[in-house]
């Protein structure tokens, strides 16, 4: 399908959706491209060495039926930082229905809110493993991974040439959720998995050497759609949410989720190797969460940060399917604290700020330990996901370090990437793909981990949009092959 010259299929293949979320910022590229020797403004530290990736969906055909924004294959874009040089890449991931769909030339599956009735019987849910989520760094490499939970998809961090499914040497019997942990400390990946049909969530982990260790059945009362979790250097925390299915939509072959504030929102601590029995679960007001920053063990507690959405339903003023999800994808939450006595089984429970802030970063080798900044993005009120800032939490002193991309300039998931030597938790760098509207042009701020408010340390213009995305990674030069 041929392409307009920044990469964007013709406006006449998406707009006849009327939906924003393939139009403006969030349109699709079809073009792959390698760009070296970027312009910079400013000056690129020369301790900051490694590779920014982000995940995002970017679908290769026009939509059959009405598009959400989850449904789109997954694209990587990546910038890699060394020797006060940058270089751009972008690739698709090569998930089996990407190569299933390219082949036919055509879309073979619908998405979330359509119904799964011609859909291909041979894939998970009836549904397209798109692997458009997250991205993790375990070992040698990055893993693509799908919200619904599907297969890790590896992929070189330099050249984002896809690998194929990673089966952690035949050992992983299920599957992978999205936010899967890598403790570097003991070189272990952790990660759930869940279903709408018994057992509705498993729970594993992965070893150092790349083979799956421990894996164990987590008991529900019944099927739930968790998105993350978290972990401290000797337990793991699962969520058991009231965010559940609609059975009766379930039945018609639809996918259809319902928010029941009379369940209680309930955390499972279990140590890393435990048992089913093992956990133990904390029952708190009812929220939904998605992401979380950090976890770790204070005396008798586990102490767990993240960001808290109060009540994941539409507007009121929502009418129809599009609207219905435009009102979900626009993120209410804010950062939050719990803390679960081990020794008592009490809660407590409560807000650390009131901003409307979410996909949450923090410096990743302290994961499980005790840290104290996390790097949020700040949501815009406009009617679609638009993040407009960043800002840096400290959670042991109240302090908050903000900063604004400026006017019609809207960032990506900003993760932390310390400088070579690092002494101290914050001694490094945010980076953040941003797409400035006035201008129509996408780059890369690098900003002081230290300090957002000084502004960019530097400015990577690049040479092709960049779509607005889902989450980011962050691998150290030293980390790559």
């Amino acid at each position: 399908m041929a392409s307009t010259l920044d990469g964007t299929l013709p406006a006449s293949a998406w707009e006849v959706a009327g939906n924003p979320y393939l139009n403006g910022l969030y349109a699709p590229v079809d073009e792959e491209r390698t760009d070296d020797g970027l312009e910079v403004v400013g000056e690129l530290p020369p301790d900051l060495d490694g590779v920014y990736l982000r995940n995002g969906p970017n679908p290769q055909f026009p939509p059959a039926g009405r598009y959400h924004w989850f449904d789109g294959d997954g694209m990587v874009h990546a910038v890699r930082f060394h020797d006060g040089r940058a270089s751009y890449r972008n690739r698709w991931v090569r998930t089996p229905g990407f190569a299933r769909e390219r082949d036919a030339a055509r879309p073979l599956w619908s998405g979330v809110i359509e119904s799964r009735g011609g859909n291909p019987r041979d894939d998970h849910l009836r549904l397209k493993d798109t692997a458009n989520t997250d991205l993790v760094w375990f070992r040698d490499r990055v893993l693509a991974l799908w919200y619904l939970s599907g297969e890790a998809h590896a992929i070189d961090a330099e050249s984002l040439e896809s690998l194929g499914a990673d089966d952690f040497a035949g050992t992983l019997a299920c599957r992978m959720s999205a936010h899967a942990k890598v403790d570097e400390q003991t070189g272990e990946l952790l990660f759930f998995d869940y279903a709408p049909v018994p057992p509705y969530m498993r729970y594993g982990v992965v070893g150092p050497s790349g083979v799956v260790t421990h894996l164990v059945s987590i008991d529900l009362p019944g099927p739930r759609l968790p998105h993350d979790m978290a972990a401290t250097a000797h337990y793991s925390i699962l969520m058991d949410l009231p965010l559940v299915p609609d059975m009766e939509a379930a039945r018609q072959g639809r996918h259809k989720i319902v928010f029941d504030p009379m369940l209680a929102a309930r955390f499972g601590v279990i140590p890393r190797h435990g048992s089913g029995d093992d956990i133990r679960w904390f029952e708190a007001e009812p929220c939904y969460v998605y992401h979380s920053i950090n976890a770790w063990e204070d005396g008798d507690e586990v102490v767990l940060d993240l960001c808290r959405v109060n009540k994941p339903a539409p507007r009121a003023d929502a009418v129809g399917p599009l609207a219905k999800m435009l009102s979900y994808l626009r993120l209410d939450a804010h950062l939050y604290r719990y803390r679960f006595n081990m020794r008592t089984g009490a809660v407590r429970e409560g807000a650390l700020d009131d901003d409307n802030t979410e996909f949450p970063t923090m410096n990743l080798a302290l994961l499980g330990r005790p840290t104290r900044f996390a790097y949020a993005m700040h949501i815009s009120p406009g009617p679609t996901l638009l993040f407009d800032g960043i800002v840096k939490y400290d959670t042991a002193s109240g302090a908050e370090d903000r900063h604004w991309f400026g006017p019609g300039r809207w960032g990506s998931e900003a993760p932390f990437a310390a400088r070579r030597g690092a002494v101290a938790e914050d001694d490094g760098y945010v980076v953040s793909f941003v797409h400035d509207q006035n201008e129509d042009r996408s780059e890369v701020v690098v900003l002081d981990g230290s300090d957002l408010a000084a502004g960019p340390a530097a400015r990577v213009l690049l040479p092709a949009r960049v779509p607005l995305g889902f989450h980011a990674a962050w691998v150290r030069g030293d980390q790559l092959p």
